[in-house]
Formats: C-alpha cells, sequence, structure tokens
C-alpha cells in the first residue's frame, strides 16, 4: 500500500488517530494531557535510539565489512543522531512543561517532601540530556566525519561518546524506574 511509504502521512494518521480516540472517549484533552503525551512519545523515540545504538548498532559495526560501513556512518548514524538529539530535547522539555502545568516543578528540582522521586528521575534525564548534546554528538560529528578530525582525535572521541553514550544505559534504568514509580502514585 502506497500509504505505508509515507513516513510523515502514517505519523499524521496516527496523531488523528490518537486525537480522535481522546475525543470519542469523552477525553478531551487538556493541555497538560497533551504534553504528557508528546513528553512519553519523545522519550519512547530518546530511549529507543539510545537503546538501538547501544545494543544493536555499536556491537554490530565490528562485524560489517569496511566496504559497506560508509552505509551506516554517512546515511544511517547521522539520520540516527538527529532524531536521537532532539528526541532527548523535546522530552525534557515537555517533561518540565508536564512538571510546571502540574505545579511540581521546583519541588521535583529541589527533593521536596513527596517529590524526591521524580526529582531523581528529572535530574538523571537533564544529565543524560547534557551528555547527549555536550558529549555524544559533538564527538560522534567527528567519528562519522562531519567535522574535520585527526585519525588520533577520532579514535579519542569515539571512546568519550561510547562512554556518554552507556553511561545514558545505565542512567536509563533507574531514570525510568523514578517517572514511572512516581506517576503511579503522584501524591
Amino acid at each position: 500500500m502506497k500509504l505505508f511509504e509515507n513516513l510523515h502521512m502514517v505519523l499524521v494518521i496516527g496523531l488523528v488517530l490518537a486525537l480522535a480516540l481522546m475525543y470519542g472517549t469523552g477525553h478531551a484533552p487538556q493541555p497538560e494531557t497533551l504534553f504528557r503525551w508528546m513528553h512519553v512519545f519523545f522519550g519512547i523515540t530518546w530511549i529507543g535510539l539510545l537503546y538501538y545504538f547501544n545494543f544493536v548498532q555499536v556491537p554490530t559495526m565490528p562485524k560489517i565489512p569496511a566496504e559497506l560501513k560508509p552505509g551506516v556512518s554517512k546515511f544511517i548514524a547521522p539520520s540516527a543522531l538527529f532524531f536521537f538529539r532532539w528526541a532527548a530535547a523535546f522530552t525534557v522539555l515537555t517533561g518540565l512543561i508536564v512538571a510546571h502545568l502540574n505545579h511540581y516543578l521546583a519541588e521535583a528540582l529541589t527533593f521536596k517532601q513527596g517529590h524526591q522521586l521524580i526529582g531523581i528521575g528529572m535530574w538523571l534525564a537533564l544529565i543524560m540530556a547534557f551528555n547527549v548534546w555536550v558529549l555524544i554528538w559533538p564527538n560522534q560529528k567527528k567519528v562519522l566525519g562531519l567535522v574535520e578530525a585527526s585519525d588520533t582525535a577520532k579514535a579519542q572521541a569515539g571512546r568519550i561518546a561510547l562512554v556518554a553514550s552507556r553511561t545514558n544505559t545505565l542512567l536509563s534504568l533507574p531514570m525510568l524506574v523514578a517517572m514511572s514509580t512516581y506517576f503511579q502514585n503522584p501524591w
């Protein structure tokens, strides 16, 4: 079917169906509901790509014949990193908006009584987003040849990006526990 060949059209139809589900079941989306939904969507995209890089791409690259590696490094990785870093940014932004709309932003960020768990989750997410934008992305640009770098600098950049990415994988597990547990019983 032609429809499924157009990713943008699939996403638009999926969004229309999601809104129809909300309105059709009497759950007209309020700003908090829409931002929470966006937070979950961007978060799934971010963590899904983090896991793709760590569980699939990094372990598989040494097994790929040299002549095929440019297919990953010139096309797949830059595209995946685009969605990865912007999903990180929008996950954090929408999460902060949800906390603000629900009047617990300051309480969570300062670990006030009853908000420690979500505060820990938020700070872990902020550290992870910092890693994406300050450590992973700038170093991956060197590794992928998007910016000039010597072979030595590329090797060093690859190591920094790997450690930051593995740190994010490590932090993602307690971050998800903190956030999902908080939303089971936020008060």
